[in-house]
């Protein structure tokens, strides 16, 4: 099993963040148990971070908000810091360019991006394929933006997902409604940072 954090980072998660998902506030202690949790029974821990420039693609002053969104968790700024509940003691840093099989090794890691997929970072793919998880537990932000697209990598892969439904929020909740509809018909499995903390706790 590997825990996977999905954007959880200011400019997100904070009500006063760039680009705030609704109610994701809420969801913060349900995110530090399974965080916590984690680095108690020694799981691997796996983030990725929206790594914004203003001249990313992604971004817009007249943003559509599916392929294009305002600016946010820009490069250096405070938006685009993990939230201290969530944030890595010493992650191996993932950014676009390939890195030696080497530096494939350790129990946390920090994938950087510049799109809503994860796996537009090369070293997602292989990421994975070295930690070859039994199941993929998700958390994170937003339901129906980046926990989808990665959701749907990991299922179109071949991997057994766990979503945990109190720690993560949707921008739209109609999208988000049929994202989660879209993933129960494809096998994933809904929890709750409960059940996964109680679960890593017999582990010890």
């Amino acid at each position: 099993m590997i825990l996977w954090d999905v954007d959880t980072q200011v400019d997100f998660v904070h009500a006063d963040g760039k680009l705030a998902v609704p109610g994701a506030e809420e969801t913060i202690p349900a995110m530090k148990k399974l965080v916590d949790a984690a680095r108690a029974a020694g799981v691997v821990h796996v983030a990725s971070a929206d790594d914004h420039e203003l001249t990313d693609l992604e971004l817009s002053d007249e943003p559509d908000f599916e392929r294009t969104y305002p600016p946010h968790c820009l490069r250096g700024t405070r938006g685009a810091r993990k939230v201290p509940q969530t944030d890595q003691v010493d992650p191996v840093p993932m950014t676009l360019e390939l890195l030696p099989e080497r530096h494939l090794e350790g129990r946390e890691f920090l994938l950087l991006k510049k799109s809503f997929d994860v796996f537009t970072n090369p070293n997602a793919e292989r990421l994975l394929e070295r930690l070859d998880p039994d199941e993929i537990v998700v958390f994170g932000v937003a339901t129906d933006v980046c926990d989808d697209a990665a959701i749907r990598g990991f299922l179109d892969r071949g991997y057994r997902v766990r979503f945990v439904e109190d720690a993560a929020r949707g921008l739209d909740e109609s999208r988000t409604a049929r994202c989660t509809a879209a993933w129960r018909e494809r096998g994933v499995e809904f929890t709750t940072a409960d059940e996964i903390a109680a679960g890593l706790a017999v582990r010890l």
